[in-house]
């Protein structure tokens, strides 16, 4: 197994020094779901939310959250993204929201951390916005779908 890269020789915790690692173009995508009651779904889909329009918000909070990551997670670097996105989809069959986040940079370090933190940003914003109707809520399936660019290489989840 590799050792953890934010660890130092004497395993305190340590900021990776990128420095000498080329710039490439690096993309990534994370994924995760908010379940929830058919009749908040509907309240929502129908735009009938009391504190306004949940997907658009959410939206908004996803990509927002994906510009502030290094705030947010220690030793994370500060990254210029070139490019986030944010999709909610609803799915009657969970039933609740579908969320997918995409991030890109040109740089020299990932951005899978930012891409799962614009996920998981956007449900909580869901879940913030209608939990006065549903508090039963439930986050879940969160987690990064693929990645390219860098030295690791290109990463496809299973399934």
């Amino acid at each position: 197994m590799t050792r953890l890269t934010h660890l130092d020789e004497n395993g305190a915790a340590s900021m990776v020094d990128v420095a000498e690692k080329p710039a490439t173009t690096r993309i990534a995508v994370a994924e995760g779901r908010i379940v929830m009651m058919p009749a908040t779904l509907d309240l929502i889909r129908d735009g009938a939310a009391k504190k306004g329009d949940v997907i658009g918000i959410a939206r908004i909070a996803g990509i927002m959250a994906a510009k502030r990551t290094h705030e947010l997670i220690p030793l994370c670097h500060p990254l210029a993204l070139t490019k986030v996105s944010v999709n909610l989809e609803f799915d009657d069959d969970l039933p609740g929201i579908r969320i997918t986040a995409s991030a890109k940079v040109t740089g020299q370090t990932g951005v899978e951390m930012e891409a799962l933190t614009a996920v998981s940003i956007a449900c909580l914003t869901v879940y913030d916005m209608a939990k006065a109707v549903d508090r039963g809520m439930r986050i879940d399936g969160i987690r990064l779908v693929e990645k390219s660019g860098g030295q690791s290489g290109d990463y496809r989840a299973d399934g």
